[in-house]
């Protein structure tokens, strides 16, 4: 059975980023997927110092939940990592994450040493933003996110993004909900997909 590794970034539970993730990953077909989600909040990840431990050994040097977390992304055929834009990026707490995946870079780039995962892995970012629609608003986020797809091995297929969450929840929102839906159903063969409302 294939995997399905769903990252929830926002500290607020049963809000609007994690409507978001909930709605893509209600379309799942659960028979063809194995769905785990982390609650990023729940969990205990060190922030990353730069002290290159893994460019020496290829391992972190901090033995918290990032381990579990390793672990997830290694097996794992599609990734959706959920986050809110905190002045025009992703939050802290999501970015914690991505940096703590370093370790991934420094097999590849500083080692010089194959990683494992190389087939046809994709990656989904989903994203809400309170301020009212602008074409820049995830700007700050994309890079980061492009730059944590490449070095865990994971081509980035979608953005989904969504603003001015400071007047409308995404609940009120049907046609997300069946949008991202659909996504999800179609998640085996989905192409890249560029939306923001």
């Amino acid at each position: 059975m294939k995997k399905v590794l769903a990252l929830m970034g926002s500290p607020r539970r049963h809000r609007n980023t994690e409507d978001l993730l909930d709605y893509l990953l209600d379309g799942v077909n659960k028979s063809d997927y194995e769905i785990e989600k982390l609650i990023l909040k729940d969990l205990d990840v060190h922030y990353c110092t730069g002290c290159n431990h893994c460019g020496r050994t290829s391992e972190c040097i901090y033995k918290d939940d990032m381990q579990m977390v390793y672990e997830n992304i290694d097996n794992s055929d599609i990734i959706i990592f959920a986050a809110p834009i905190y002045f025009n990026s992703i939050n802290s707490l999501s970015k914690d994450l991505v940096d703590r995946c370093q370790k991934y870079w420094s097999i590849k780039y500083v080692l010089g040493q194959a990683y494992k995962r190389n087939e046809n892995r994709r990656g989904i970012f989903l994203s809400v933003g309170g301020a009212p629609f602008s074409h820049s608003q995830f700007y700050g986020s994309v890079p980061v996110m492009d730059f944590f797809f490449k070095a865990i091995n994971v081509d980035y297929v979608g953005n989904y993004f969504i603003s001015n969450t400071d007047e409308v929840q995404v609940n009120e929102r049907r046609d997300i909900e069946k949008e991202l839906n659909s996504i999800g159903n179609k998640i085996d063969d989905i192409g890249s997909f560029q939306i923001h409302k």
